[in-house]
């Protein structure tokens, strides 16, 4: 790379998908709203803590409900805070420009406020990029739960360079889609093929409508599509293997799990396999592949498609051992 996340900038872009827990799954299960004006407090505990940890600049975007330009009024420090301009599509677009524009600007640690989803539209865009996901939208998995000062200080740490990111922090696993023999996508969590279903849709998947679901991370601890194989065969961000489920055929497991919150769903399950790092899985096609709960490819009957789970992704911040691990280094006692 010309510019790699190395590079000394103590620069840290905010990038904040407005509508994410806020769509229509909240009307199809029983998922908490994600208002406007909390994640408007989020980024301000956000600044404040990236900014008493070494940030000299904050960049964050012109969203359409103002969330960023309240959030940093009347704070400390606002020359150090810049709102970037771009044309505003109203959908994934968005979060892509800014994602961008942030990179120009030389930031190369992002904290994303969004589900799943969000954090895709960035792992696509920067592979490169240090990323802390901070949890607001539905069936999260990669985002973490955790109090917004706490996460703006770890990710002040290492975007101000205090901490190495290469030293304290992972890349992430993530599922790539090849269909007959050209890249087509990926997803960080889940990458599931739907049966007579349609793109666009943004209900809850129907349970008997999946046929296959491979997965990064299988957590029986989690809502979505991760518990499903995460009720049979763990494994986590760490563990360097991949579940695979296969939905037709004779039936060896049943179990319910919920695919939203307050939402459960029977599934039959024929099959259960690890998937290997690196090592590439066939898909059977019809049908449309949703990555990270977003339905995108149409698969027509003949495809060939190459499934497989790399650690090529993001850099990815975890709050907690970071923090821990300034602590025990004496990093956080001036």
């Amino acid at each position: 790379m010309s510019q790699t996340a190395s590079q000394p900038a103590n620069k840290l872009g905010i990038i904040v998908n407005p509508m994410s827990g806020r769509d229509v799954r909240r009307v199809a299960a029983r998922a908490s709203t994600s208002a406007h004006h909390d994640k408007q407090q989020l980024v301000t505990r956000l600044v404040l803590g990236a900014l008493e940890n070494g940030v000299d600049k904050v960049y964050v975007g012109n969203e359409p409900f103002r969330i960023n330009e309240r959030a940093i009024e009347g704070i400390p420090d606002k020359n150090k805070v810049e709102i970037l301009n771009y044309p505003l599509h109203h959908s994934a677009k968005d979060t892509e420009t800014l994602t961008e524009l942030m990179w120009s600007k030389g930031c190369r640690v992002f904290i994303v406020l969004g589900g799943d989803g969000t954090n895709r539209i960035v792992a696509k865009s920067k592979p490169d990029a240090v990323i802390l996901p901070l949890s607001t939208g539905t069936n999260n998995v990669f985002p973490f739960f955790v109090e917004a000062s706490v996460a703006g200080a770890a990710a002040g740490l290492i975007a101000s360079q205090t901490m190495d990111f290469q030293n304290h922090c992972d890349r992430c696993k993530q599922i790539k889609v090849s269909v007959n023999k050209r890249y087509q996508d990926l997803a960080l969590i889940d990458a599931v093929l739907l049966e007579k279903d349609h793109i666009g849709s943004l209900l809850p998947f129907a349970p008997n409508k999946i046929s296959q679901i491979y997965l990064t991370r299988a957590e029986p601890a989690s809502v979505g599509i991760s518990p499903i194989g995460g009720y049979i065969m763990p494994c986590n961000a760490e563990d360097h293997f991949g579940v695979m489920l296969d939905c037709r055929g004779k039936t060896v497991h049943n179990l319910r799990a919920p695919l939203s919150p307050g939402l459960y769903g029977d599934i039959s399950l024929s099959s259960v396999e690890k998937m290997s790092i690196g090592q590439s899985y066939s898909c059977r096609a019809p049908g449309i592949l949703a990555f990270d709960g977003d339905r995108t490819l149409t698969l027509n009957e003949g495809d060939d498609i190459n499934i497989s789970i790399r650690r090529d992704g993001p850099w990815v911040i975890n709050p907690q051992k970071i923090l821990e691990t300034a602590a025990q280094h004496g990093l956080l006692v001036h």
